[in-house]
């Protein structure tokens, strides 16, 4: 009699692992909601940050672009 209570035991823990390592494989392949929208967030302010400078001129005195003063 115990050995089949000590193979229950050892099949009920294997069950019991083999369940917790399926639901860590789903978990590591999907991207947590969190990192999802950190993503999103940071392409919108990648986004934001670029802007239009109209045309540009060189500025010979420094060599640096910048944006075309006056009109």
């Amino acid at each position: 009699m115990p050995p089949v209570v000590f193979l229950a035991v050892i099949g009920a823990g294997c069950y019991a692992g083999y369940k917790l390592f399926s639901k860590l494989m789903i978990q590591a392949q999907t991207p947590p909601k969190s990192e999802t929208e950190r993503l999103r967030r940071e392409a919108a302010a990648r986004a934001a940050r670029t802007r239009d400078l109209g045309a540009l001129e060189l500025d010979e005195n420094t060599g640096v672009y910048r944006p075309k003063s006056g009109a």
